[in-house]
């Protein structure tokens, strides 16, 4: 094996699978066991108005792909998975957990218009 530029990447990638994991269960073990709702749905520094209604949502996406990564982690040290299979699957599952917790923000804080304001309460009537 020769020691380049690809080998790097592949083991900061099989390197940063430890913490990723560890964050996401943390995460989903807080939400389920702790009741603690406090980084669920966030957008912009804020939790939605109700987060126990997006909880079971969050808990879900970061259970399985908290699951999904210590699966690849398993596989690539028991030597049953090869590169192009873990890699792929360990991009996927972190671009689709970023996408659903960017989608799962965004319906928690729905785009909500201001209310127009009658005629009568606008302020006075102009000539």
């Amino acid at each position: 094996m020769v020691f380049d530029v690809n080998v790097a990447i592949s083991w900061i990638l099989f390197l940063a699978l430890f913490p990723i994991s560890f964050f996401w269960l943390r995460r989903a073990w807080r939400i389920v066991y702790k009741r603690d709702f406090s980084e669920v749905a966030i957008r912009k520094g804020e939790a939605p108005e109700n987060p126990k209604k997006f909880a079971p949502y969050a808990a879900a996406i970061n259970l399985i792909g908290g699951g999904i990564v210590v699966g690849v982690i398993l596989g690539v040290v028991s030597g049953e998975m090869e590169y192009q299979t873990w890699s792929a699957i360990a991009g996927s599952t972190i671009w689709m957990k970023f996408i659903f917790d960017f989608i799962l923000g965004r319906h928690a804080h729905p785009i909500v218009p201001a209310k127009k304001k009658p005629a009568t309460e606008a302020g006075p009537k102009q000539k």
